[in-house]
């Protein structure tokens, strides 16, 4: 059976003054129906891009998408005319942003914004609309629904703002859900209530999730599936429990010793990564944590390796020795 999405070498540059930053590096994968599938990776290695180039909204210029496929219910979005994406767009793909202020519009009212989507993918008149916005309003659990709607994002707060955008997702009804960092700006026990809700809607509703994060504690509890980005590349691909278990890329290995916590239990001296991440603006060529890397090799530094499966199920890309123990 066909995943929900499947992504097949998706590679997306940008041209700037400075030159050309290759910003996601021949990505590929799948979402299946119904899963949660988690992408971690530190600011600037490409998840973002990635969704972006997905849904077709990377601005050209000076982004272009240079190859890959992105195939959703039978077709290739990336070969879809303006107006066919247009139609996947907030009606069978949403996403919700990591900064609600800056995606919401100040002069239109919450009421205005939740509606525009279902008038234009659904059919709905204006009152029917406002109906539906209201009972996806209570679904993300904001009080006094029916007299909020006619606010103006300026007067909810940024959790309440959150789940707003969760209702916009949502009013559509789509079979894919992406969500990029939607907690990054909120204090920790509004992040709880944010990822609750979108585990209970996730049952309620049935629809795929990609979850876009930095957050390595967020995902334990999230996702079913985690890949993990470095430098545009996928570098480590396993179920969740494995991945926490044993994480057996390097670069995956120093995201968790420095870790201020691990299965509850305070660490002593917390563990940095050497180094710094590779210039972009240079081209690929060899394994892109080779320089950052104790295990390095002279094959790394010669050729980019390929994911590869080491266990059922988990895959990494790394041409170097892995500790069996993983990090202990």
């Amino acid at each position: 059976m066909a995943p929900l999405l499947a992504v097949k070498d998706l590679t997306t540059r940008f041209s700037t003054t400075d030159g050309e930053v290759h910003a996601v590096n021949g990505v590929s994968f799948d979402v299946e129906d119904g899963q949660i599938l988690g992408i971690v990776g530190e600011s600037g290695c490409g998840k973002t891009v990635t969704a972006l180039s997905m849904m077709r909204l990377i601005p050209d210029p000076p982004g272009r998408i240079v190859r890959g496929e992105v195939w959703f219910g039978g077709r290739d979005l990336l070969r879809l005319s303006e107006e066919g994406i247009r139609q996947v767009r907030g009606n069978q793909i949403a996403m919700i942003f990591q900064s609600p202020m800056t995606s919401l519009n100040p002069v239109l009212t919450v009421g205005r914004q939740l509606g525009e989507a279902m008038e234009l993918h659904m059919g709905m008149t204006a009152k029917q609309a406002r109906a539906h916005s209201i009972e996806l309003l209570r679904m993300v659990h904001i009080p006094e629904a029916s007299a909020c709607i006619d606010d103006y994002p300026h007067q909810f707060s940024g959790g309440m703002l959150q789940r707003v955008m969760i209702a916009m997702a949502l009013s559509c009804h789509p079979q894919l859900l992406i969500a990029d960092e939607p907690t990054t700006a909120l204090d920790v026990t509004i992040q709880a209530q944010i990822i609750d809700l979108i585990k209970q809607l996730k049952r309620e509703l049935g629809m795929a999730i990609l979850w876009i994060t930095h957050d390595l504690g967020i995902m334990a509890g999230l996702a079913e599936r985690v890949q993990v980005m470095y430098a545009g590349f996928i570098v480590e691909r396993a179920d969740v429990r494995a991945f926490y278990a044993h994480p057996r890329h390097p670069y995956s290995q120093g995201l968790f010793a420095a870790l201020p916590q691990q299965n509850g239990k305070e660490r002593g001296k917390l563990t940095s990564i050497q180094g710094v991440p590779p210039d972009l603006f240079v081209s690929p060529q060899g394994c892109s944590f080779s320089a950052r890397c104790g295990y390095s090799i002279p094959r790394c530094l010669e050729e980019n390796p390929q994911l590869q499966e080491v266990a059922p199920g988990h895959e990494v890309a790394c041409w170097g020795d892995i500790i069996d123990g993983g990090i202990g």
